[in-house]
């Protein structure tokens, strides 16, 4: 059978880091003085395009590729392997020189990317399968790369450029530019776009010649120029923070700006109810990719920036991300132009628009049950990757069982079957001569992504339930709060039960999470859809490990800095595991604060109220003894 990708966490070797920011030259001017400060004055600096992609660690043993991991958090990211092996510009088997030698083993870090022509082909294909688009490249470079079916990943035109080298056996390079002629040697991706310039004033033009040149200086997106020291003997003599490299920075391009004509003005209803104007353009080239649409946020937005159809707008994309309208161009706008008004009644169903609470800048359509706006987008958010993640219940799918009367609402997805899809031409074919004489129904058969779908339901029955509990479209909670939720309640029914202050209580939810999932229950048809997917076999409630001791029952603990052996996450979940409560902030009701390396003002605060300090090991200690017995 074919290969799946299962997405197991594991560890790198060596902790993969961030890069801090500059936004300007007087940022980076910063940055050199700071080097001076640490004693490496004029340096000699590498400076390389930033790739806008996805962060990926090759380990590669005794030459071949063993081993392909996410960033993840840094120190732990998930397996893509099967995936990365079919992209076509990364060698299974390195290949060595004389000068440099195949190492015993290398981790090779660098950035998978989508190229903007492939991003747009897929884009058209998503399209016509009635799928939604991606965003950016980024963002389907990642999707591309996170298939549970290698071959998709295959078909998606994926590259990498390699950046650097992480823990490594058999090769000691002197320099990052030594590092990327091995890179080269070996046979992997790199770029040619790379430079070692010897002063600021140098680095400078090289950003101001790329940024000129930014969408066409190479095929794929980039978003700034990454400046290293080049001497790998200076990079460790400044070392790093808790989270990224003092030796390195990224320069990021302010967002691209460019005018766009504003056809018209309209509105779309989101799953919540949230009705949200949005700007239709003439199809306007900006930060590398074409755009028709932009959102404009809330009526309140519209009004403040005084849009108007027919105007000439200022077009950028936010974060270099999510298309959005800054302002109209006032010399450009045509005499007589109407001011927009945002509509009474929901463009879905008609209903009388109106706040949730007073004062609230969005209007909601109330129809929250019946709006057929509404009802779509929940059941294809059931569907997508932060919730069950249902591959085959697209947006055209959804669509099609809704208007087939196949299901009401979200509730009855999981009790579809053969019969049901039958009654939707989407899920079925024309029956083969063989089929008919075995009594096909109206000369049709389940097709073969009837059947993946049916067995897709099945295996999304058995989620986790902070999936379960992002399904069901509650205002607030996404995939953080929901798994807070059930970390901290353990199963749906506790979760049901728990006070408005239980709620709140619960680290990672607080007061306004907690209103929302106790207004969310007071409504039958609300509950109804949880009951009807329990009936179903959705599975309400997580396997607690009984055998992890309740060490820290009711105890409070804030973790600050950086830890060798846990990542941010994984302290959390052993506090949690064993009873105790993960706070955020240091108050008089903190039992213990946990410091690591640059732990900073939270350790100065506990200092300052008398709150026992432990470090690493004390906290491996009260993990596994929980804390010592008063003396009597």
């Amino acid at each position: 059978g074919s290969v799946s990708t299962d997405f197991t966490a594991r560890d790198h070797q060596q902790r993969m880091e961030s890069l801090d920011n500059a936004f300007s030259y007087e940022e980076l001017e910063q940055w050199h003085a700071r080097l001076a400060r640490d004693g490496v004055e004029a340096p000699a600096l590498l400076c390389e395009l930033k790739v806008d992609g996805l962060a990926i660690n090759l380990l590669y043993e005794d030459g071949r590729l063993t081993r392909a991991l996410t960033r993840g958090d840094g120190r732990t990211g998930e397996d893509v392997t099967p995936n990365v092996k079919t992209i076509d510009s990364i060698p299974h088997r390195l290949t060595g020189t004389d000068e440099f030698p195949v190492p015993a083993s290398v981790e090779v870090r660098g950035e998978v990317f989508l190229p903007v022509a492939a991003f747009e082909r897929l884009n058209v294909a998503m399209t016509d399968a009635g799928k939604p688009v991606f965003a950016n490249p980024r963002n389907a470079a990642a999707g591309s790369l996170r298939q549970k079916d290698p071959r998709v990943t295959a078909t998606r035109a994926l590259g990498m450029v390699c950046h650097g080298i992480g823990a490594r056996d058999g090769f000691v390079p002197t320099a990052q530019s030594q590092a990327y002629d091995a890179l080269a040697a070996w046979g992997l991706p790199t770029s040619d776009q790379v430079r070692v310039l010897a002063s600021p004033t140098e680095v400078e033009a090289f950003i101001d010649d790329v940024g000129e040149r930014r969408h066409t200086i190479v095929p794929y997106e980039i978003d700034g120029v990454v400046i290293k020291v080049d001497d790998v003997g200076l990079q460790r003599r400044l070392g790093s923070t808790s989270r990224a490299p003092r030796w390195a920075i990224a320069f990021k391009y302010p967002p691209e700006e460019v005018n766009a004509k504003l056809l018209a003005i309209e509105v779309n209803t989101g799953r919540t109810g949230r009705v949200t104007p949005f700007g239709v353009m003439e199809p306007t080239r900006v930060a590398g990719s074409t755009v028709e649409r932009a959102t404009l946020h809330n009526a309140h937005e519209v009004t403040r920036k005084d849009v108007r159809p027919g105007d000439t707008v200022v077009l950028r994309k936010a974060g270099d991300v999510i298309p959005e309208i800054v302002g109209p161009v006032l010399p450009l706008r045509p005499e007589g132009l109407e001011a927009w008004v945002m509509p009474t009644e929901c463009p879905s169903c008609g209903t009388t628009l109106a706040q949730q609470k007073e004062g609230d800048k969005d209007l909601r359509c109330p129809n929250h049950q019946k709006c057929p706006a509404q009802m779509l987008d929940r059941v294809f958010h059931v569907a997508g990757r932060g919730a069950f993640d249902i591959e085959g219940l697209g947006s055209e799918a959804a669509a099609a069982l809704l208007e087939a009367g196949v299901i009401t609402d979200e509730g009855d997805v999981f009790d579809l079957d053969a019969a049901k899809l039958m009654r939707t031409d989407l899920f079925t074919r024309a029956a083969k001569k063989a089929e008919l004489e075995e009594g096909a129904t109206e000369g049709r058969v389940l097709s073969a992504n009837g059947q993946r779908l049916l067995d897709n339901l099945d295996q999304a029955k058995q989620v986790p339930l902070w999936r379960v509990v992002v399904g069901l479209s509650i205002r607030h909670v996404g995939p953080t709060a929901a798994r807070a939720l059930a970390t901290e309640f353990g199963s749906m029914q506790a979760i049901r039960a728990a006070t408005e202050e239980q709620l709140a209580a619960a680290a990672g939810v607080g007061p306004t999470i907690a209103e929302a999932v106790i207004e969310w229950f007071t409504h039958a048809w609300h509950i109804a859809i949880v009951d009807k997917w329990e009936r179903a076999g959705v599975t309400m409630a997580d396997e607690r490990d009984e055998s992890t001791p309740r060490t820290l029952e009711g105890l409070t603990i804030v973790v600050t800095g950086s830890l060798v052996d846990y990542s941010r996450d994984s302290a959390k979940e052993a506090i949690l595991s064993r009873g105790g409560k993960a706070s955020g902030s240091v108050s008089k009701k903190t039992d213990f604060v946990v410091v690591g390396e640059s732990a900073g003002s939270k350790a100065e605060k506990a200092e300052r109220l008398g709150v026992p300090i432990l470090d690493e090991a004390g906290f491996t200690a009260l993990l596994e003894q929980g804390p010592p017995a008063p003396l009597e």
